[in-house]
């Protein structure tokens, strides 16, 4: 056997399913052996996998022992010359196995060989060459030195920047996500570590073959695509522990004496450093719209306060110093709570949501008013007037902010992408369903033809002219059919287009369009499989804060659900299950498998079927309302439960 690839998959089921195929193509004319080991995922990777993919000698783990171990597992019982790690969210080229094979023959030296790595908008990925992370250049790449200085030896030795992009060089360190390697150098090099659960494996092996007398390559001359999102959240405080408790590891093992105690205290501090610019950031972007928001609230609110006292009243004076520390802050904060709730701060280019949120929080100000002593009540004119200023000055915040940012004044318009299809007529109409099927609203401009030459009868234009198509026709979004386009004619087109349009890959025979149009963001899918509205942000959330709301409304009206609530004793067990997050109110029906598929919720009290009364129901009705609660659920769904099942609220949970 000449190659053995290696997949190591986690719940990444249709970026997998690309991979197999782009490695399938791949190996086409080669003695080459692929596995894929899967810890453990409920994405239903495993049975794609089985179906598609009959050739792919598949390891089914039980659990997640990490990316070392699981690697480790397919090494030992592969037989191939050279053994390649790569990562499911890839594409490779057509050629990529053979030209690598043959610069390895060619290259006894060699141990180890990456590649050029592009990301899902055609951008190159830096981490493609990298050198080992030594103290110093450590220290640059966590303060940011590699990044102010990108192509500079002393300051980017990380990512070594002063290496082209398109030469092979000699480097220190490969990436894990595309690591080819001699079995010679493994067998004397050794395995990955497995004291590394996910970062840091590919840097320490890289360090070992050299040790063990090879080199490292970097090929520029083969390019794969590497969804990089799909497999590091880099905005998690999870990924920056990882990283550098990996680091510590690989400092702690290489390096010895005062070296390494100064470097792991570096790190270590890297570790804090990291983690709270992390948190700034992320804090940052929760709350720099409400709190902009705020100022422009606060602001006006004083405003119509000094105008309507000195117009309407005759007197600056008129109303009390209470208005600036009570009412204010009052008014404001049920306008920001609105506009919350009411998922404006979700999607915050959604003016829809955002001036429903103030009207709800109008409505509750209304209300509230009159139960307000004499010496709060402002005038009524000043929370109309408000609330018109309110809506006014945050919606002209959220354009200025998307001018800023986009340049044009299409916020909340729902602008829809103009596409273009790679592909033949046949495969392009098959595009076209999934998109409909998918629900995905695009103007569809026309396709373009796979080949040199097209019939313009039926096709935009020729491949050849697919920048000339997108230029005159201001396309925003491009979808490759894989079966027609070539990896290679893929990569080549991103490359050149640019990162200013969207990427869209379809597999053949393939029901999900796959693209991501950034490194650090996940990759985009359409798929015409179900879409859980459970498992969406703002539906969990409030499904939460409702839990809380009733929670605290029964424990204060204690005394009074005892005598209407059956079993007092397990109602109030409830309430602190679910203040305490244990438990939700309202969760899945107890079925045996009916939740394999689900998105996952808190255990509830009652379920979908405590709808219906007191009515005896068989599992298969369960399951499929189970189905329909996490499909197509909204907050109502909860609260007609709740209300239906009232006197159910202490027993214990359905599951």
């Amino acid at each position: 056997m000449k190659l053995s690839v290696i997949i190591v998959n986690y719940n990444v089921k249709y970026f997998l399913e690309q991979a197999l195929l782009s490695v399938r193509r791949a190996a086409e004319g080669l003695a080459v052996e692929v596995f894929v080991v899967d810890n453990n995922s409920v994405d239903e990777s495993v049975p794609m996998v089985e179906e598609k993919f009959p050739e792919v000698r598949l390891i089914k783990n039980k659990h997640n022992p990490g990316f070392s171990i699981a690697n480790n597992q397919a090494i030992r019982i592969s037989t191939g010359e050279y053994v390649l790690l790569l990562n499911p969210d890839t594409v490779v080229e057509e050629d990529t196995f053979e030209k690598c094979i043959h610069f390895m023959d060619a290259h006894p030296e060699a141990g180890a060989l990456g590649v050029r790595m592009i990301d899902g908008s055609g951008a190159f990925l830096p981490e493609s060459k990298r050198g080992f992370p030594s103290p110093w250049a450590a220290f640059c790449k966590t303060f940011g030195l590699s990044r102010i200085f990108p192509k500079s030896r002393l300051f980017n030795h990380y990512h070594l920047g002063y290496l082209d992009e398109m030469e092979t060089n000699e480097i220190e360190v490969l990436a894990g996500a595309f690591m080819l390697m001699r079995r010679e150098a493994l067998d004397k090099a050794g395995l990955l570590d497995e004291a590394f659960f996910m970062y840091g494996e590919d840097i320490d092996l890289s360090y070992r073959i050299i040790q063990a007398g090879y080199k490292n390559y970097y090929f520029p001359e083969t390019t794969i695509i590497h969804y990089k999102g799909e497999s590091t959240k880099k905005g998690s405080l999870n990924y920056v522990k990882a990283f550098y408790t990996a680091m510590i590891i690989f400092a702690k093992k290489h390096f010895k004496g005062e070296q390494a105690r100064l470097f792991v205290l570096m790190l270590q501090g890297a570790i804090y450093f990291r983690a709270m610019l992390t948190v700034l950031k992320n804090a940052f972007r929760k709350i720099y719209l409400p709190f902009l928001d705020a100022l422009l609230i606060v602001g006006g609110l004083i405003f119509l306060k000094n105008f309507w006292a000195s117009y309407h009243f005759k007197d600056p004076d008129y109303y009390d110093v209470s208005f600036l520390y009570f009412n204010v802050p009052l008014y404001t904060a049920i306008w920001l709570a609105g506009i919350y709730f009411s998922g404006g701060y979700d999607d915050k280019e959604n003016l829809r949501r955002l001036v429903r949120g103030l009207l709800a929080g109008t409505v509750l100000l209304a209300a509230v008013y009159g139960f307000l002593d004499l010496e709060y009540r402002s005038s009524r004119a000043i929370i109309l007037m408000g609330a018109v200023w309110a809506a006014l000055s945050t919606v002209l915040l959220r354009f200025t902010l998307h001018f800023i940012r986009h340049r044009n004044f299409n916020l909340g318009s729902n602008k829809v992408k103009n596409l273009v299809i790679v592909g033949d007529i046949e495969e392009s109409q098959r595009v076209q369903g999934l998109l409909q099927r998918a629900q995905v609203n695009k103007n569809l401009i026309g396709t373009v033809a796979p080949t040199m030459e097209a019939d313009t009868r039926v096709y935009l234009s020729a491949l050849q002219q697919l920048e000339e198509v997108v230029q005159i026709y201001k396309v925003e979004e491009v979808i490759f059919c894989s079966e027609n386009v070539s990896a290679q004619d893929i990569m080549r087109w991103m490359s050149k287009l640019g990162p200013v349009i969207d990427y869209k890959i379809v597999p053949q025979e393939s029901l999900s369009i796959i693209g991501s149009s950034s490194k650090n963001s996940a990759g985009e899918l359409y798929t015409i499989e179900i879409q859980f509205l459970i498992a969406h942000y703002t539906n969990r959330r409030n499904k939460r804060l409702l839990d809380i709301f009733l929670a605290f409304v029964l424990l204060i009206t204690l005394p009074i659900q005892l005598l209407l609530i059956r079993n007092g004793k397990g109602l109030l067990s409830n309430i602190w299950k679910v203040l305490f997050a244990k438990s939700s109110w309202v969760g899945y029906a107890k079925v045996d498998s009916s939740k394999d598929n689900l998105p996952s919720i808190r255990q509830g009290v009652l379920g979908p079927q405590d709808a219906f009364a007191e009515r005896q129901l068989d599992h298969p009705t369960l399951q499929r309302l189970n189905f329909l609660y996490a499909k197509d659920y909204n907050i109502s769904k909860d609260v007609e439960i709740i209300w239906k099942g009232y006197k159910q609220l202490g027993r214990s949970s359905t599951s």
